[in-house]
């Protein structure tokens, strides 16, 4: 399972290794006192909701009613489009039922324990082209249901056909992975918190208002409303942190990073620094960590291949590069298009061009000339060949934003997929690239590709170390630099180490963030040396990466300046830690800082939390099983490990430690 394999190989490869007994003073003054409290102004904009704003901004209002946003998150009323009258459907012999009395809807189907259940529903998701559905399980904590309703087939389909996922697996629709608080709820309301209880291990989520209302973009928008009652003339105006129309995201400066980064809150796959939603007009790296273009969410050439939601790979594209933003394609409150079919690419790719980006090159694209397909046919679609299209959840056709030229050559050498056999399945790739050498001779979209590279490197290929380190310090784009610094950890030698180290100052913060872990490789000095000044970086992602690696670093004192500027990150860690308790992935890490403060039983609840979520982390498993040896509970190491081959039959690792046991 694609998502699954993700999670948990990122899980896996959180970080662990950098954890040392060194910085255990630290570290433990930090867990004690928390992170100091951020300041706030004194008065602070408050939340009033979207119906504030539709007197005076009509248009845009109108737009967004009954818009993706706006219904991305509804309660159980007239929007409900699924059929609840007595409807089942049954997969892998469980059948579901969806009925209703009175206004109440229901599904029943097989719950935590695998005993069939009947919840009430308890809020709807979406509107096309699928529409899903979620549960209370238990007080608190809300569940997303596998089987949504197909909005334009008018039936009930499960979104996992071919995956036989019963209770006992935390992908099933009852587990830690399908819960509605921690994995979607953030992206479908405004000013969503999770507010999750790790001792009580339940949940008081909060929020504002259901679905993406206006404050989800632009900010709280109290002060904006007194701005707007004394006509701009405020005394102290306009304020600290805010724009001059009040709010926390300030969009009318013509910069196009802000916008792209808002967008991309939720448009994107990444795992997040703070409890729930951030103020609007954070920036990005400030609340969360973006995913590497690392397998299996794309294929070794940046294309699409899990759900990614387009962030990732729009940083890909050239027309990131040349400062395009989400809304010039994109109507930002209807969530449209401005144009329909080709007319959404021609307005800026035709002989007339965009004045608003002079290096465009005026040309004819709407031509047979060009795609050589029939006019108004699927192939001369722009988005055809640009922007492959990928389905999702079963029925929901996402394009891929990196806006890249086919290259089937590369279908040739790494396997990843190409948009001309999308179509030509039975001619194949080898016939694509000799066609598209025949018709486009002198394309400079040809030659070295770092999928070639990124494909080897997968595949346990060493040899290509030095092409590896050349793509790091290229000029690529830097997610692209940022996963070759992230291939290149298991490979970290002094040399390598020593020869990026300029990209700790690099411009990008995922480039200095991932080469950050690279110098765990230095000589413990050196590291120290060159780390420290990233505990003060400008970007949380960069700090978070910093002091994870200092761990490891053999400090007995510190200035008080550069003290305080470890205390301050180590601070954020934790509070990035305490807000994902409920992750599986993050119950390693705090199972390793246990680990680095020796204490063994705070070790052993952490990894046994990790597997109480997920009994399918089998790397958490493996370390309660030698950590019980360790301390000579070989009954109790035997009785975990019996506990964990009984979930995980088949894992080879659980399968070696077997043979290791005495």
């Amino acid at each position: 399972m694609s998502a699954a394999a993700s999670l948990r190989s990122a899980a896996k490869a959180s970080g662990l290794s950098g954890l040392a007994s060194a910085a255990g003073a630290l570290l433990v003054a930090c867990l004690v006192a928390g992170p100091a409290p951020a300041q706030e102004p004194s008065d602070p904009p408050e939340y009033v909701g979207s119906p504030a704003c539709a007197e005076c901004h009509a248009s845009e209002w109108e737009d967004w009613q009954g818009s993706h946003h706006d219904l991305a998150w509804t309660e159980t009323g007239e929007g409900v489009l699924g059929d609840f009258d007595d409807a089942s459907f049954t997969h892998r012999g469980v059948t579901t039922q969806f009925s209703r009395e009175g206004e109440q809807l229901f599904i029943e189907s097989d719950g935590p324990d695998g005993a069939m259940t009947r919840w009430p529903v308890a809020g709807v998701i979406g509107i096309a082209p699928l529409q899903q559905y979620f549960v209370e399980t238990e007080p608190g904590r809300f569940q997303t249901f596998d089987i949504p309703w197909d909005t334009e087939r008018n039936e009930w389909f499960h979104m996992y056909p071919d995956q036989h996922l019963p209770a006992s697996e935390a992908f099933h629709w009852t587990g830690p992975y399908k819960t509605w608080n921690n994995r979607c709820a953030e992206c479908h309301s405004t000013d969503y918190q999770r507010n999750y209880d790790a001792q009580e291990k339940r949940y008081n989520s909060t929020y504002s208002e259901i679905g993406v209302g206006c404050e989800a973009c632009h900010g709280p928008g109290s002060l904006h409303l007194d701005w707007a009652e004394a006509d701009g003339d405020l005394p102290g105006w306009p304020l600290d942190g805010l724009s001059p129309t009040g709010f926390s995201a300030d969009f009318t400066t013509g910069d196009a990073e802000t916008e792209i980064q808002q967008c991309a809150a939720c448009h994107s796959r990444r795992g997040p620094l703070e409890d729930g939603s951030p103020l609007p007009g954070t920036p990005f790296h400030d609340a969360y960590r973006l995913s590497t273009l690392r397998d299996p969410l794309y294929h070794a050439d940046g294309q699409i291949l899990d759900e990614v939601y387009v962030y990732g790979s729009f940083l890909q594209s050239k027309m990131y590069a040349a400062g395009v933003q989400c809304s010039d394609c994109h109507d930002v409150h209807s969530a449209t298009h401005y144009n329909e079919g080709n007319g959404v690419c021609l307005t800026c790719h035709s002989p007339a061009g965009n004045p608003d980006f002079p290096s465009l090159k005026l040309a004819e694209y709407d031509s047979e000339e060009h795609h050589f397909h029939e006019p108004e046919s699927e192939g001369a679609q722009c988005v055809s060949c640009h922007m492959i299209e990928r389905v999702y959840m079963g029925v929901d056709g996402r394009h891929d934003h990196s806006f890249r030229v086919p290259r089937p050559d590369l279908s040739v050498s790494t396997g990843a997929p190409n948009a001309c056999t999308d179509c030509h399945a039975t001619e194949g790739p080898f016939w694509a690239q000799q066609e598209l050498e025949k018709r486009f001779p002198d394309s400079e979209y040809r030659g070295p590709h770092f999928a070639t590279t990124f494909a080897a490197i997968r595949k346990g290929d060493a040899s290509e170390l030095e092409n590896l380190a050349e793509i790091a310090l290229s000029d690529l784009p830097a997610i692209v630099r940022a996963t070759a610094l992230e291939m290149l950890l298991p490979l970290g030698s002094p040399e390598l180490a020593d020869r990026m180290l300029g990209l700790l100052s690099d411009p990008d913060p995922m480039v200095r963030a991932n080469a950050a872990g690279l110098q765990r490789a230095a000589a413990p000095t050196d590291m120290t040396v060159r780390l420290l000044p990233l505990l003060e970086d400008g970007t949380r992602l960069v700090r978070n990466a910093a002091v994870r690696e200092l761990l490891a670093a053999p400090i007995a004192h510190l200035p008080d300046r550069q003290a305080r500027a470890m205390q301050a990150a180590m601070g954020e860690w934790q509070q990035t830690l305490a807000g994902t308790a409920d992750f599986p992935e993050t119950q390693l890490v705090l199972g390793g800082i246990a680990l680095t403060t020796r204490n063994l039983e705070g070790a052993l609840a952490s990894f046994g939390e990790a597997v109480r979520l997920d009994p399918q982390m089998t790397s958490a498993w493996s370390m309660i099983v030698r950590l019980q040896a360790a301390s000579g509970r070989m009954e109790d190491a035997q009785e975990t490990l019996d506990a964990a081959l009984a979930r995980n039959p088949e894992a080879p690792d659980l399968l070696a430690l077997r043979d290791q046991l005495p």
